[in-house]
């Protein structure tokens, strides 16, 4: 019988050889896909693998893109580029991550089309810091229950140039659909507006926990067409809107609403500063509440702030 040779030896060997690369924690398969033309771009996305990297290169990629392939929590495929990497469509959904869970999109621009950034049936999806703009509806939509979608340090403006006053900057959810479970959306640091021709947030019935947190919105854009007339607009339940700044509104900055019966309720607001200065609405609320009860409470603390306009709120503020 031939002495079994030690393992340290054996390994040893084995690296001497080049027989075996040690590499860091990671998809064993991980790669990173460099595009440069639109073709290259449709081809990566219906190839990519958990863990991957497409990396654009600067330029103009002309087309709808859309993305099936899933990644997973531990292995997520990134989309990433430079603002000068600018994804333009002529019509339909800039770039759609259908059941693409577990995406980042990262640093690129969307232009152009019906709808920027669409995620359906995508869970843990995380866009941030892209630009959006130049479109005839809404920038970016959670939708058909993605949940723990992200959007972050991103600018959004220039939406609903169809006149149609359906240019959400951020819409999370589907109207008047309970089945549409888009939770705990956090949205996070973003600059939305200007020219965005309707809310620049709006939180659907029908989806819980949203986070709407450290964000600047302009709401010069607002046309007042479907009840347009604040920077966010929260159907939803248990949503937490803090430390946010607003400009330029047509009538109030944040309002709360019950659509469907049971929600629009939990919402707390605190630390945001609003300027209504040039309002012209009925109102003219920094936070406009429209259901609290104590069934479907709805907390705002002092610490908001209000300049211009009719006064901070309806509702009895909570220290």
């Amino acid at each position: 019988m031939r002495p079994r040779t030690p393992l340290t030896a054996l390994l040893a060997a084995v690296l001497a050889s080049g027989g075996l690369v040690l590499t860091g924690a990671g998809p064993a398969h991980a790669a990173v896909i460099d595009v440069s033309t639109a073709a290259q771009l449709k081809s990566a996305l219906t190839t990519v693998s958990p863990g991957d990297t497409i990396r654009l290169a600067d330029g103009t990629y002309t087309g709808n893109f859309k993305a099936t392939r899933p990644g997973t929590s531990g292995a997520r495929i990134t989309l990433t580029g430079s603002s000068r990497a600018v994804l333009t469509a002529g019509g339909g959904y800039g770039l759609h991550l259908n059941g693409a869970s577990y995406w980042t999109v990262h640093g690129v621009t969307i232009k152009g089309g019906q709808k920027g950034i669409m995620a359906d049936a995508a869970n843990g999806v995380v866009i941030d810091s892209v630009t959006v703009h130049d479109l005839d509806m809404e920038g970016v939509h959670f939708r058909k229950s993605s949940r723990d979608g992200v959007l972050k340090n991103s600018r959004i403006y220039d939406t609903g140039q169809n006149g149609r006053g359906m240019g959400e900057g951020v819409y999370v959810g589907t109207a008047n659909d309970l089945t549409d479970r888009s939770d705990y959306a956090q949205i996070l640091n973003n600059t939305i507006g200007p020219d965005v021709r309707g809310e620049n947030v709006d939180i659907k019935e029908g989806t819980t926990g949203a986070r709407i947190i450290g964000n600047t919105f302009d709401g010069s854009g607002l046309t007042g067409a479907n009840y347009d007339d604040s920077w966010v607009d929260v159907k939803g339940n248990d949503v937490l809107v803090e430390g946010n700044r607003g400009t330029r509104t047509t009538n109030n900055g944040y309002e709360t609403h019950t659509q469907r019966p049971g929600w629009g309720c939990g919402t707390v607001f605190r630390n945001n500063t609003s300027d209504l200065t040039g309002a012209t609405g009925d109102r003219r609320l920094a936070i406009n509440v429209t259901n609290n009860s104590a069934t479907c409470r709805t907390t705002v603390h002092a610490s908001n702030t209000v300049t211009g306009g009719n006064g901070l709120t309806n509702i009895t503020v909570t220290p």
